[in-house]
């Protein structure tokens, strides 16, 4: 890894958790990246704790101590994960043309960088792929050793995309009454409970819950990209609990999974086709309507009984 030099900007999204923040920014401190971006939101005006702990967390980027452009969008109200990360983000692809993306609780391997600076440069003109991912959690199933496989899942932990592909984001999902009511979703996803599942996660996001991901997954999924998974574990979640905005459990089997080398060079799989054994775990272990945060299991309930 000593001749490795990373030349990808970084975008960094903080809020409130110093403690986390702080494990994530020494990652970084050691990638050096030569452009950091940080998107931070403000505090909530019912909870006057979160001022301090606010400001505590913003004070951690300015211990960048390597030669570095940073730029940054904090916001001094609090915007919500539905508006906060669009913004950001959106301001962030203003300002460059690929970029790794880390929260603040998403705690990288090393090589987590290496791998998406490669995939980046090695994918950057191919509209197929959406984007890389640093995730793999739980393991399981792999079709092949290679160092990646494709998956139309995104996983947001630690991940990496393009502004040609983050330009298709919709926060509203606007395509999605048509989408839903023409039953694209089961061409995607080829399985009428996984069809079940997703119908209902995205008619409540549609419907303005609280989140940005899924948003995300929808618009991947209406262009038809592909998203790159690697074959070991490159980020463990480390912010399961209390201080958690969406990941409350920290008995979760996906907090705290320990992080594991990508081996180089990179190996790469001999066809560009989706995995659909390993999308049928991933489906089964990850997008499992029983483990959602409790707000989503609620609008989901009359559905699914467990």
């Amino acid at each position: 890894m000593s001749h490795f030099q990373l030349q990808t900007p970084i975008i960094f999204m903080i809020f409130k958790r110093p403690d986390t923040t702080q494990k994530v920014f020494e990652a970084i401190r050691q990638a050096k990246p030569s452009k950091l971006l940080v998107i931070a939101d403000g505090p909530r005006p019912d909870r006057p704790e979160e001022l301090e702990q606010c400001t505590a967390t913003r004070e951690i980027i300015e211990q960048v101590d390597w030669e570095c452009e940073v730029l940054k969008n904090y916001s001094e109200q609090n915007l919500g994960c539905r508006k906060r990360i669009p913004s950001g983000l959106n301001w962030a692809f203003e300002q460059v043309e690929e970029a790794i993306i880390l929260e603040d609780d998403c705690l990288p391997h090393p090589t987590f960088f290496r791998f998406c600076q490669e995939m980046l440069d090695y994918y950057r003109h191919d509209t197929r792929i959406g984007s890389i991912s640093g995730d793999n959690t739980p393991l399981g199933y792999r079709r092949t050793n290679d160092s990646y496989y494709f998956s139309i899942y995104n996983r947001c932990w630690g991940w990496a995309t393009w502004k040609r592909v983050w330009k298709n984001y919709d926060v509203d999902m606007k395509q999605w009454p048509l989408f839903r009511d023409n039953n694209w979703l089961r061409d995607i996803l080829l399985d009428d409970y996984a069809v079940k599942v997703w119908t209902n996660i995205f008619n409540s996001n549609y419907d303005n819950l609280n989140v940005w991901d899924y948003q995300f997954m929808f618009s991947l999924w209406i262009q038809g990209y592909l998203n790159i998974i690697p074959n070991v574990n490159l980020v463990s979640n480390i912010g399961f609990g209390e201080g958690g905005t969406n990941t409350f459990n920290s008995e979760d089997t996906r907090a705290n999974v320990p992080t594991q080398s990508m081996n180089f060079p990179i190996e790469h799989p001999p066809f560009l086709i989706r995995d659909t054994l390993a999308d049928a775990f991933t489906q089964k272990n990850v997008y499992n309507p029983y483990s959602f945060p409790k707000r989503i299991k609620t609008k989901l309930k009359k559905i699914f009984k467990a």
